[in-house]
């Protein structure tokens, strides 16, 4: 496969980082841009050995980072912050090369992304405690915090600097030492973030960054160490539940953000256009592969026809081609692989009675797909049950809002809910009603590093961001004192 000649690439790091210095081994895996298929980079390919070495070297360097004033992690946080807001274009266009999103998209998660850095520069001294006379009287009661130790995280490919950001920034404000796995397929990103850091000052061994096409073993061994203190992982529900059994050996705390199957409720009376503008968000926002992503839209039969034509008419309004051109408002899926799971959920789709609308023309070359809404498609089907993680849009009608509300709860996902209504009254009542994490009512996203993220049933346990970010890092500590 052909390299890509970029100069910008130069300056990316390829290595692993250990104990403050990038490591080259001798077995590397390529990464690729999707848009092109040419390889972008050799990156190094972690074993056990190097997996292990990253915990010993985050280990030692726990007590120090650990014993650092709130305020001394604090300013670190915040100059990684600065310097990737200073630097965003840079970043944006990595997230692009090796991850075939569109410039806006990429533009977008590299602000969310380093608005972690800024949010936990501003949590790291605002931990609270509490200091109370016991009810029987006889002593006093104080808690705090401590953070837990080595932190082990695992990030998926399709957001590569947010979901990076979104674990080391918390986890270095409570004090704990990270080593970050990110995506064979976007390591890039994670390395460049990890740069970013050290360049702030994190000291050696606070953050340490390990790629590899192993990951089963490499996380098996990292996880039955028993200097790891805790997992946090993004990605896919089945992968989550193996990692929950191996981390059940050791009755280790975790923290996981896992799939979706996301619906979008258009009810009696909501606002069509309003909507569709939503829904564009809710569905388009990176091309459809979020865990976020509307998959599944309940439409009001007095609604169904307008807010179908008018979104199939937004939808083929995009202009798809290459994430480099900002002119382009759909890039590629982040593989060929990617691009044919989704090509085979269509299939399935039509085979089953749906309609898939006529799909716009797209670049000859490379993982791109052309969005389609599917029509007729009946609630139990392979588009409501299945995450789509593209740009594929089912529509189903129904009679009331208890049904939307009924078939939008019958999955055993619950990370995210979008809501449409005739007004925010009638919003937040559905809303309450609905069995997610979170809710988006009469809006198309609901993210944000001020607010808990996370979901219900089997999308994932705990939450990121917000307050409660802070204390999936932290064990609270009680002390039993005789005044």
């Amino acid at each position: 496969m052909t390299q890509l000649q970029d100069s910008f690439l130069t300056g990316v790091p390829t290595g692993l980082l250990l104990d403050g210095e990038w490591v080259r081994t001798e077995r590397t895996l390529e990464v690729d841009d999707p848009a092109t298929g040419m390889v972008l980079a050799h990156v190094s390919d972690a074993d056990v050995s190097d997996g292990l070495e990253a915990v010993s070297a985050a280990h030692r360097a726990f007590g120090p980072w650990a014993a650092a004033a709130p305020r001394v992690r604090a300013e670190v946080l915040r100059r990684a912050y600065e310097i990737m807001s200073a630097e965003a274009e840079q970043c944006a266009r990595l997230i692009v090369l090796e991850n075939g999103k569109a410039w806006s998209d990429a533009v977008a998660e590299v602000t969310y992304a380093a608005e972690f850095f800024r949010w936990f520069s501003e949590e790291a001294s605002r931990v609270p405690g509490d200091f109370r006379l016991a009810p029987g009287g006889d002593k006093t009661i104080i808690v705090d915090h401590q953070p837990m130790g080595v932190a082990y995280m695992i990030t998926p490919w399709n957001f590569p600097a947010a979901m990076a950001t979104r674990k080391l920034a918390p986890a270095l404000a409570a004090g704990c030492t990270a080593v970050l796995k990110p995506a064979a397929e976007t390591p890039l990103t994670a390395l460049w973030v990890a740069e970013v850091l050290r360049r702030a000052g994190v000291p050696a061994g606070v953050v340490n960054v390990v790629v590899t096409s192993e990951p089963g073993p490499v996380s098996e061994a990292i996880l039955a160490d028993r200097r790891t203190a805790t997992l946090s992982f993004t990605g896919s529900t089945p992968i989550g539940k193996l990692l929950l059994a191996l981390t059940a050996t050791r009755a280790l705390p975790s923290s996981m953000e896992l799939g979706g199957n996301a619906p979008l409720l258009v009810l009696e009376g909501a606002d069509v256009e309003k909507a569709v503008d939503g829904a564009m968000v809710a569905k388009m926002r990176n091309g459809g592969s979020a865990c976020t992503a509307a998959n599944r839209f309940y439409v009001h039969e007095s609604l169904a026809t307008e807010f179908t034509a008018a979104f199939e008419r937004a939808l083929g309004a995009l202009r798809i081609g290459s994430g480099l051109d900002p002119a382009n408002d759909l890039g590629a899926l982040v593989s060929i692989r990617e691009r044919d799971k989704v090509l085979d959920l269509l299939e399935r789709a039509a085979e089953e009675g749906g309609r898939p609308g006529p799909a716009a023309e797209v670049p000859a070359t490379g993982a791109f797909i052309a969005p389609r809404v599917v029509r007729d498609v009946v609630h139990g089907q392979t588009l409501t049950r299945q995450e789509i993680f593209g740009p594929v849009a089912p529509i189903v009608t129904v009679e009331s809002t208890d049904q939307a509300v009924e078939l939008a709860n019958d999955t055993e996902f619950g990370l995210i809910s979008y809501v449409f209504a005739a007004d925010a009254g009638e919003g937040i009542g559905v809303a309450r009603r609905m069995e997610s994490g979170m809710v988006a009512v009469n809006r198309g996203v609901a993210s944000d590093p001020a607010a808990p993220f996370g979901g219900m049933k089997e999308s994932g346990l705990g939450r990121e961001g917000g307050f409660a970010g802070i204390h999936e890092f932290l064990e609270p500590r009680y002390l039993a004192v005789d005044l």
